[in-house]
């Protein structure tokens, strides 16, 4: 199991997602909010020409929204269809884990829960394996109703 990761922070804890999740990693200048959303959805941005609904994923975790100073990074996915930027604090790298997934263990944050799918070793230290389609689908829905 040879797979590529990247590896962010987001909400200050450390995540990898498998790349073919991914289609970039962008730097967030314009995000105009849309009245009437939950706050983990930070607004609208455009990107080549779509547009794309930013998430703020640490609203979605936490429930407090981020700051619009500490807005700098989204990793953009398409998922179900519709274009995403899913806000995070910054990315660290982007590699192979020729560990590949380990199952979750010690004990997890509850937030984290709904998200997190496996631990992935990096540079001797845990990144919980979480996928964008999982705050969207799942976490998105709930925090919505």
């Amino acid at each position: 199991m040879d797979r590529l990761y990247l590896f962010a922070t987001l909400a200050d804890t450390r995540i990898a997602v498998e790349t073919g999740e991914v289609e970039a990693v962008v730097k967030l200048t314009d995000v105009s909010p849309v009245p009437g959303m939950g706050a983990h959805v930070a607004g609208l941005s455009a990107l080549r020409s779509r547009v794309l609904t930013i998430i703020d994923v640490a609203a979605l975790i936490h429930g407090v929204p981020t700051a619009p100073e500490r807005r700098g990074l989204a990793i953009i996915a398409n998922i179900s269809g519709h274009s995403y930027g899913l806000m995070v604090d910054g990315v660290t790298d982007i590699c192979r884990v020729p560990e590949g997934e380990l199952p979750l263990r010690g004990q997890l944050d509850a937030v984290w829960a709904p998200y997190a799918r496996a631990i992935v070793e990096h540079d001797g230290q845990p990144w919980l394996l979480v996928s964008l389609a999982g705050f969207i689908e799942g976490g998105g829905l709930a925090q919505a109703a």
